[in-house]
């Protein structure tokens, strides 16, 4: 129980200096929203108009007013309006979130059947070539941009083979293309993960104790290397759900999809402080809850983990040694 307070803590902690982070960083921005949505002559809005759309907007107080009043919004679930729309953060984000919550589960899913399925090949692959190749898969994946890659997936599958259409797509088709290109950049350091763990199991002496009994290569694999080597996978998933945000805000560009991604990248084009705000927070507690679901799991996973270490004996009372012993009793008869 001390484990489960002790890591909700330290997520509330994480959260509280995310918020805040975020929020001096954007006060720090050069620039003004209000200026950039309204400022424009076409308008015709004078100076002091200008002023009474901060003032309804909150921006003239001082910073740190400003800041209690968001986090105590924010609190209540309460994220404020959009500069640029005027319509309320929580209907933007409650409208966008499905479509990139889709995208992401699916290219997280997707980005680990790669990993298991190239580390797995990599390690116990029938003919050394095909090891080799499947072992420099992760370097080269890793070193592809994600919008080069959706880039060359609409070029060459949609343009060129026709298989999947770039423009007017729906339902399952429309996901394909993006899901592929979310998945790669992020099964690349999975599988890299993954590979140094199985060759980390595969020398150990229970394996070769297991081996020894007659066990055959896929019982080897799933029932004792693959059970041990996915915890480090577990974790380095986890982390990398992060990368899932920013790889949404490209991809969904790319594909001109609507979801939270775009929607990031219009705030940022209109400086859109408060959906910018609320979207960092809530990937930060998203992010936060895929750790702490993932540090929840170790000792279910692990068995090690859920066992205390052993109180150390109490040392034993010291005794005499016999000679010391033996000296008063031959004093005593000396004496006598």
């Amino acid at each position: 129980m001390s484990f489960v307070v002790r890591r909700l803590l330290q997520a509330l902690l994480v959260l509280a200096l995310a918020y805040t982070a975020v929020y001096i960083l954007l006060a720090a921005l050069p620039g003004d929203a209000v200026l950039a949505r309204y400022g424009n002559p076409d308008l015709g809005l004078t100076p002091q108009q200008l002023d009474e759309i901060r003032t309804t907007y909150g921006s003239d107080r001082p910073f740190f007013a400003r800041y209690f009043e968001s986090l105590g919004a924010f609190l209540r679930g309460d994220f404020g309006y959009s500069v640029y729309s005027g319509t309320a953060v929580s209907t933007l984000i409650l409208a966008a979130l499905p479509s990139t919550l889709t995208l992401a589960v699916l290219g997280l899913a997707l980005a680990v059947f790669l990993a298991v399925t190239i580390a797995f090949t990599a390690t116990y692959g029938s003919a050394q070539w095909l090891r080799r190749l499947f072992r420099n898969l992760p370097p080269f994946f890793v070193s592809l941009p994600v919008f080069w890659i959706g880039i060359i997936l609409i070029q060459v599958v949609s343009f060129q083979l026709g298989l999947v259409p770039a423009i007017g797509a729906t339902g399952p088709e429309a996901l394909i293309l993006p899901v592929i290109t979310i998945a790669i950049p992020i099964a690349a350091p999975l599988a890299q993960v993954l590979m140094r763990s199985i060759d980390e199991v595969r020398a150990q002496p229970f394996v070769t104790v297991v081996r020894a009994r007659g066990a055959s290569t896929s019982w080897l694999l799933w029932r004792n290397v693959a059970r041990n080597a996915l915890l480090p996978t577990l974790t380095m998933a986890g982390l990398l759900f992060g990368e899932l945000v920013g790889g949404a805000v490209i991809t969904e560009t790319v594909f001109a999809r609507a979801g939270v991604g775009q929607l990031t990248a219009q705030a940022v084009a209109n400086r859109d402080t408060p959906v910018l705000l609320a979207v960092v927070v809530l990937s930060t507690v998203v992010f936060v809850f895929i750790n702490l679901i993932v540090d929840l799991l170790y000792p279910v996973l692990d068995a090690r983990l859920r066992v205390k270490a052993p109180a150390p004996a109490p040392k034993p009372a010291s005794q005499p040694a016999p000679e010391q012993t033996a000296k008063p009793a031959a004093t005593q008869g000396a004496l006598r």
